[in-house]
């Protein structure tokens, strides 16, 4: 089994890329999060699963919310990216998370992503 990592390579980098998962697919949609889905660009040869994160201001004014969300979906993704089909993921925070602590947030935002990865298509 490859090792669980998530380097450059697992990443997606320019605009056009978020562009096109964006038009793509929509997998899942939850309380918190929206996953979006499409097939590889022509010209990526590593044939494995890229994401990238969507997470606005608007939606999470502190910092320190937006940094938890992101890493602990990072860590949902990197999980499971060698089981998932290839192609380029996006996950869209589409709300606002209710008040609670940083400890329930992360822990509604690995629920939730867990959830959504498991719905994607194998």
């Amino acid at each position: 089994m490859p090792r669980a990592t998530f380097g450059p390579e697992a990443r997606l980098h320019s605009p056009s890329e978020y562009a096109a998962a964006l038009k793509g697919r929509r997998l899942a949609r939850g309380a918190l999060f929206v996953l979006h889905w499409a097939p590889p660009l022509p010209g990526d040869a590593s044939g494995l699963a890229r994401l990238g994160l969507v997470v606005p201001k608007r939606h999470a004014p502190r910092a320190s919310t937006r940094n938890a969300v992101k890493r602990v979906v990072r860590e949902a993704f990197r999980q499971r990216r060698h089981a998932l089909p290839a192609g380029l993921y996006v996950v869209r925070l589409q709300s606002r998370p209710a008040p609670a602590s940083l400890t329930a947030l992360k822990a509604a935002a690995r629920h939730e992503a867990d959830a959504h990865f498991k719905r994607s298509p194998r």
